[in-house]
């Protein structure tokens, strides 16, 4: 139901004001002074008010400039009434926002006509506004899923379509070792720089475009050819999808293959320039070499370059033997042990406010420092953490170190900052973490306001009710709760609606060139707007160069985050920074 705020201060006036109202089916709210009115727009927002002009208290102006300065109630329709009706005091309301005026005494019928015409307008704005939002969602949903250059799916992309053939292929996926259903195909263009070289990168581009519109044509309609990256494609072949045996599986896919390779095998010619492309074959088979998209490429990659080291081959089967040498198996001991030898160590890279130039927070980062191995990758060891539930005790330990040190920092009575820690998907679906998390907080004594966890949104969108849930209690405590890597997953309007996040980081595959990457600029612009009109704080992370802090400035960006101003700092360095009241902005603050 419409609901119309009528503030008025003779109880006469209003009454029938509102009589009238209700005869029509509105729902009407009352107010007798400006300050009564302010208080009940802001906390019922009605659909339009309709405000005397002279009133005790606060006139009917001061009435709408305090509610013009909320943007709770700015956008609400505003219709004076008053018994002055000059041209100066229509203008002066007008001025201040104000959408009509109705000079008394007014009849029932003018009444509604205003009433009528400021919400049909006001239904059209808002309707307006949400097909620019849908139509930016749609724009930043084909950006986020699409190559600019060749217009093909992207890897995002792959993961949704690769999930869609999965779950259509469940009734025949084989149930014996040597059975698959189908192959997921790498395609290399071996020496793209020396082409970009030759012809420059627009030469080089030209031919990447000729080769997609060659291998498509090449594909029936339901095999699926996506972008991986700057030289290198994937090819699900699911037109004939259907169990085989493995001798079988690989006579089909050699056969495609060669006769691609054949087709392939004229010169391109590229600005006046003929080209002989040189191509890589890696192939993994669904499900006999992995069920999961990430396995396949993997098992895909290791073939490919299989391929490529033995030259004269183009095209490898993935083979368990051509793995690298590697001891899984050791590396998971030394992850047990890790712990318990106080081998990790927490790393703390600074957070720029892009405004005022000072750090305003860091991300805690863990690092391994092996005995024997040195610095392990995280890479190599949270994957095999996650896997082997050992996340969970790490996670933790990361958690009680942090506070354990934003205490520290207290007590040496330098400037607070936020630290955001990741919390991985097996720490946030324990049903206990808002306790814990309390309870860590309580022991260390420190105030939440200086801690931020940071979620991706796979974990999320996999019981959205439960993470919704999980999310309040945690911000009930006062932690602050970002999303982290946005892009790389769903990235979807609807989910960043539904979860009640106060900080999105953009993941840095956007930022990287972005000042020479439109589509990366376009998807950056659209996610820093959409965020700001969902009242997010944005921060870019991966910030590397001048030139794309200055686009991140010039569009707005909140924080920043990058190498630009500091690489990851172990926490005495960290402290040093924070003494020394170290300024990590590479440029003089503009004046």
């Amino acid at each position: 139901m419409t609901t119309i705020l009528v503030i008025e201060d003779e109880l006469p006036i209003r009454e029938l004001i509102a009589e009238m109202l209700i005869l029509e089916d509105f729902e009407v709210l009352q107010a007798g002074n400006g300050r009564e009115g302010i208080e009940i727009a802001q906390s019922q927002c009605p659909n339009l008010i309709i405000c005397d002009v002279m009133m005790p208290v606060l006139d009917g102006y001061g009435v709408l400039t305090a509610l013009q300065q909320d943007t709770s109630t700015a956008s609400i329709p505003f219709i004076f009434l008053t018994a002055r009706g000059t041209k100066q005091d229509i203008r002066h309301g007008m001025n201040l926002g104000a959408d009509d005026y109705l000079i008394k005494p007014f009849t029932q019928d003018e009444l509604l006509d205003a009433i009528n015409i400021r919400l049909k307008k006001q239904a059209n704005s808002l309707q307006q506004y949400r097909s620019e939002l849908e139509s930016k969602e749609e724009q930043l949903n084909y950006l986020l899923y699409h190559d600019p250059l060749t217009q093909l799916p992207n890897q995002l992309s792959l993961q949704d379509k690769f999930q869609q053939i999965v779950v259509s292929a469940a009734p025949t996926i084989p149930s014996t070792p040597d059975e698959v259903t189908f192959p997921l195909i790498l395609i290399s263009l071996d020496r793209l720089h020396l082409i970009n070289q030759l012809l420059g990168y627009e030469g080089g581009n030209e031919l990447l475009c000729a080769l997609v519109k060659e291998i498509k044509s090449f594909l029936q309609p339901q095999d699926i050819i996506t972008y991986l990256n700057s030289n290198e494609f994937v090819i699900l072949l699911v037109a004939e999808r259907q169990t085989l045996n493995l001798e079988t599986a690989h006579a089909k896919t050699t056969h495609f293959i060669q006769s691609l390779l054949q087709k392939l095998s004229t010169p391109l010619l590229i600005r006046h320039q003929e080209v002989v492309l040189h191509l890589l074959f890696g192939i993994a088979f669904y499900p006999q070499n992995g069920r999961t998209l990430a396995q396949l490429l993997q098992k895909a990659t290791i073939a490919k370059e299989s391929a490529k080291s033995q030259l004269s081959a183009s095209f490898q089967f993935y083979r368990p033997e051509l793995t690298a040498v590697t001891d899984p198996l050791q590396l998971e001991s030394d992850l047990r042990g890790a712990l318990a030898k106080e081998q990790f160590v927490v790393y703390y890279q600074p957070q720029i406010n892009t405004q005022s130039h000072r750090i305003i927070g860091a991300e805690a980062l863990i690092r391994w420092i092996h005995p024997q191995r040195g610095l392990v990758s995280p890479g190599l060891f949270i994957p095999l953490a996650e896997e082997t539930g050992l996340i969970q005790e790490i996670g933790e330990w990361v958690l009680e170190h942090v506070c354990q040190q934003i205490k520290q920092w207290l007590d040496l009575d330098l400037s607070p900052v936020r630290i955001a820690v990741n919390l991985s998907a097996r720490q946030f679906h324990q049903p206990n973490l808002a306790i814990w998390l309390a309870s860590l907080l309580q022991k260390w004594k420190t105030d939440s306001s200086y801690l931020e966890v940071e979620l991706t949104e796979s974990m999320l969108v996999r019981d959205v009710p439960a993470s919704i849930e999980q999310l309040q209690a945690i911000k009930s405590l006062g932690i602050r709760v970002a999303m982290d890597d946005f892009g790389t997953g769903y990235s979807s309007l609807s989910y960043l609606q539904q979860f009640p996040f106060d900080i999105l980081k953009i993941d840095q595959c956007f930022i990287r060139k972005i000042d020479q990457n439109p589509k990366n600029a376009a998807i950056a612009q659209a996610i820093i707007m959409m965020a700001h009109q969902l009242n997010l704080r944005v921060i870019a992370e991966g910030v590397e160069t001048p030139a794309e802090l200055a686009f991140l400035q010039e569009n707005g960006c909140d924080d920043l985050q990058g190498y630009l101003f500091s690489p990851p700092v172990n926490a005495e360095s960290f402290t040093q920074i924070l003494q020394q009241k170290q300024s990590l902005f590479p440029i003089s603050p503009r004046p």
